[in-house]
């Protein structure tokens, strides 16, 4: 099974080491494939920059560790040939899933749960865990 986790899971588990999202990611990358796309590393960087500059040192030791598949985000995309999604923001991330054949994506984003589509599923961290 293919999983992508979106950026704010991410950030969360690198901030707090010990709570449940790091779990999510032992889980995942024990048991399946994680999938990240290479938007998702351009926001983390980004983030890390501006939001958390004297823990950018973190994100660089939290990605070496970390075994994962890298899909490239496409950069032109036209939104009317995906699900709509509330949040454009949100859109490379869907798109880079959907391209890539991932089967679940994981994130705390609301947004991302009213998008109507089938595969990949959407799901929490804490639903991961429940379920798998």
């Amino acid at each position: 099974m293919r999983i992508m986790t979106d950026t704010n899971v991410i950030i969360s588990a690198i901030l707090f080491p010990r709570s449940k999202l790091t779990k999510v990611f032992q889980k995942v990358t024990e048991d399946y494939t994680l999938v990240l796309c290479s938007h998702i590393i351009e926001e983390l960087q980004e983030l890390f920059r501006r939001k958390f500059r004297d823990k950018s040192h973190l994100l660089d030791k939290f990605l070496s560790k970390l075994a994962f598949e890298l899909v490239y985000t496409p950069a032109d995309i036209n939104s009317a040939d995906y699900p709509y999604n509330r949040d454009k923001g949100d859109l490379p991330i869907l798109v880079s899933a959907l391209l890539s054949d991932v089967d679940i994506i994981i994130t705390g984003d609301k947004d991302f749960f009213e998008v109507e589509i089938d595969k990949p599923e959407i799901i929490s961290p804490g639903e991961y865990l429940e379920k798998y």
